[in-house]
């Protein structure tokens, strides 16, 4: 027997499949018998597609609903595919209704037919009417077993009441109180239920204020209410405030699971239900159309290359230093995307703050830009050690030679330019000199400084000499 409580998952999966291997139905059998359903769903992803059925041959029929459940779309796919529509009915009967809503929403037709066919007449009602909610609404999360009590009766009936029922729905953090229309108006946590005395009312120490969603709530503002105010299950109303219902943590959970996936795969052009041991054919035709996409922009980025194939053939240090900018660049689009994604994910992005948020972005660019460029110039002159070697040479031993004269400064003695000359030569000798043919060229630079009143225009006569 595999000691699922104290090993590792990885090394269940190890033991799981070896005795798959040895044909050992038995050891499979003592395994799964002690798996949670949650457990052996994951097993079940973890094995490989052709050995997917020989492994549900040894599930406990016990539990077999509810590994479905917990299983992927394409996971389970893959594994109903191999039983007949009433296998399938008869295995998921014994689920709880919002696990079947999920469950036949998302499952061929025939199957979701055989489940409904399965049901007693008040069980297929239920379950029609919640999957005539919108998709991805809260109706269709919603568990419509919710236990609601009156306002004008006193707790120790309600006591009772519970006691009659000998058993109360999952999750349940309180009671959902209603009036005699069955309009909801607060909710009577457990804990009062139980501290307070049996002769006080409902009404005297529920909740008057309690929060509820409307049927027709995105599933993700429901998860969202969740998150920021901890709660554990709310009322789902119609929008008369007539209680229909109640979701519950554990189905906010999934939604949270599912979309935090469905963010990180699409980041990768992946399906958030990508099942990792699926065929090859099915896997490579769902990457490729990604994968093609990339192609092309990795070409756009090569035809921009392109352009400066002459000056990357003079400078060597260019094409040196051209995957740090390609690096840096992509690091920094993916903070920014990363951010931004979860941003909308959360709701905190709108048009009313999208523009701040986009010049906040470029500012941080900016210094980063700033600061990063510096580091690389420092490291690049360290590296290379002449300037001229990084950005261009005013001759080449091997290359053409370039005579530079300045027309505005003339006279018997040499004068330095300015500054800021120096800096224009450069940026030339790197962006216009070397990519001129043999010959002679004129530059001008015509320079104003506002804060001072001086106009500055600087001619230079340049010769490429041929090698």
């Amino acid at each position: 027997m595999i000691e699922t409580a104290i090993i590792d998952k990885e090394q269940l999966v190890d033991e799981v499949m070896a005795a798959i291997d040895e044909g050992d139905d038995a050891r499979l059998r003592d395994a799964l018998a002690d798996l949670h359903p949650a457990d052996s769903a994951n097993l079940v992803a973890s094995i490989p597609e052709p050995d997917r059925e020989h492994l549900w041959t040894c599930m406990p029929e016990e539990t077999a609903g509810e590994v479905i459940s917990h299983l992927d779309d394409v996971a389970r796919d893959s594994l109903i595919e191999q039983m007949e529509p009433h296998e399938v009915a008869l295995a998921v009967g014994s689920l709880d209704h919002d696990d079947l809503v999920d469950l036949v929403e998302s499952i061929p037709e025939e199957y979701g037919d055989a489940i409904l066919e399965s049901l007693d007449p008040e069980g297929r009602e239920r379950l029609e009417a919640t999957l005539a909610y919108p998709e991805d609404s809260a109706g269709r999360l919603m568990d419509v077993s919710a236990v609601a009590v009156r306002a004008d009766v006193s707790l120790e009936v309600v006591l009772r009441y519970l006691r009659r029922r000998e058993s109360l729905p999952d999750h349940t953090d309180g009671l959902m109180v209603v009036d005699r229309d069955g309009i909801y108006i607060g909710k009577l946590p457990i804990s009062s239920l139980l501290i307070n005395q049996p002769e006080l009312s409902v009404a005297e120490v529920m909740i008057d204020e309690a929060d509820r969603v409307l049927v027709d709530m995105p599933e993700t503002e429901v998860a969202h209410l969740f998150d920021r105010r901890d709660l554990v299950s709310v009322a789902v109303t119609d929008a008369e405030g007539h209680l229909l219902g109640r979701i519950t943590i554990d189905d906010v959970v999934d939604v949270i699971r599912t979309e935090a996936e469905h963010q990180l795969m699409n980041m990768a052009g992946l399906d958030e239900e990508e099942d990792l041991f699926a065929p090859v054919l099915p896997s490579a035709r769902r990457r490729a159309l990604w994968l093609g996409i990339n192609l092309g922009t990795a070409f756009l980025a090569s035809w921009v290359i392109g352009l400066f194939e002459a000056t990357l053939a003079q400078l060597v240090a260019l094409a040196v230093l051209m995957p740090i900018v390609a690096s840096m660049g992509g690091i920094a689009g993916s903070q920014t995307l990363t951010l931004v994604i979860r941003g909308l994910a959360m709701g905190r992005v709108s048009v009313a703050n999208r523009l701040w948020l986009g010049r906040k972005e470029l500012a941080i660019a900016f210094l980063n830009g700033m600061l990063w460029a510096l580091v690389v110039g420092v490291i690049a002159y360290a590296w290379f050690g002449d300037p001229d070697h990084i950005f261009g040479e005013l001759s080449l031993n091997d290359g053409p030679t370039v005579d530079i004269n300045e027309d505005y400064y003339v006279g018997p003695t040499p004068i330095e330019p300015p500054l800021f000359d120096a800096f224009v030569l450069y940026q030339a000798l790197a962006c216009v000199i070397l990519p001129l043919p043999a010959g002679e060229h004129e530059i001008v630079l015509h320079s104003e400084f506002v804060d001072f009143g001086a106009v500055f225009d600087n001619r230079w006569t340049i010769t490429v000499n041929p090698k």
